[in-house]
């Protein structure tokens, strides 16, 4: 039987429904989806794209940090846009966030995302 965890930190936003922040099984941690929620306010961070993907990554990288790793842990990541024309804001924030190897990565396109945020993110790292 694998050895299962669940990962909670209060440095990311509570999860919002029947989910936990990430579920680490032996020495893979598989990360729930973030939105760019101000983890104290429980509110969408204000701004542009930017604002929101770079809200994105710091959630991520909470979560991570709770798990024992870092973003240099994932190896898939899973990007939702609900307008495939802030692809490029993702790569630029992305090369700030990420040295190579990258991680391996899917971004899709979807009309909405819970509370409007525009960006959504999850993954799967190893430990």
């Amino acid at each position: 039987m694998p050895n299962r965890a669940i990962i909670h930190t209060d440095n990311a936003p509570a999860a919002i429904g029947t989910y936990s922040q990430a579920v680490k099984v032996n020495n893979t941690v598989y990360l729930s989806g973030q939105i760019p929620l101000d983890p104290l306010t429980m509110n969408l961070v204000e701004g542009d794209i930017r604002d929101q993907i770079q809200q994105v990554f710091k959630n991520l990288l909470a979560v991570c940090e709770a798990s024992g790793g870092d973003l240099s842990s994932i190896v898939k990541l899973n990007i939702f846009l609900t307008d495939l024309s802030h692809f490029p804001v993702v790569n630029e924030i992305m090369s700030e966030n990420f040295s190579q190897p990258y991680p391996a990565r899917a971004a899709i396109g979807v009309s909405e995302l819970p509370k409007g945020s525009m960006v959504e993110m999850d993954g799967i790292l190893v430990i």
